[in-house]
């Protein structure tokens, strides 16, 4: 599972759709691998603006990237520090995959598996949609 999607996931438990505590959702026993991929400056400045930023840097400083720039970078490539944090970026978000692991839900706790790089979102019934008995 690459870092990037995980910028776009949320507890799938019903109860913390409201809830700020379930995104992001947070690592544990992760087993992390670089896979490299071919740098693309257009999409990161096209993916920027669509990044929560302090969702992207708690994750990363819970998997131990600590070289993150505090505040969202502009996606501009003109001088070499911009080039660096890009390419920086590139490497944490679409090289970076978790392989084993699971994510944990802040507000209600919930674990999602990660087996082979695919985290497994199906809910047990009781977590998922609210049944209703019909009454004659």
């Amino acid at each position: 599972m690459k870092l990037l999607t995980v910028n776009f996931l949320t507890c799938a438990v019903k109860s913390c759709k409201p809830s700020a505590a379930a995104f992001p959702l947070h690592f544990q026993d992760a087993e992390v691998e670089r896979r490299e991929t071919d740098y693309n400056p257009t999409f990161l400045q096209n993916i920027l603006p669509r990044l929560d930023w302090s969702a992207i840097a708690t994750t990363a400083a819970e998997l131990g990237f600590t070289d993150l720039p505090t505040t969202k970078p502009e996606g501009a490539c003109e001088t070499e520090e911009e080039q660096k944090i890009m390419r920086d970026l590139h490497t944490l978000l679409l090289e970076t995959e978790v392989m084993e692991g699971k994510m944990v839900c802040g507000n209600c706790g919930h674990e999602y598996k990660i087996k082979e790089g695919i985290a497994n979102f199906l809910l047990p019934n009781h977590l998922g949609e609210s049944r209703f008995l019909l009454m004659k």
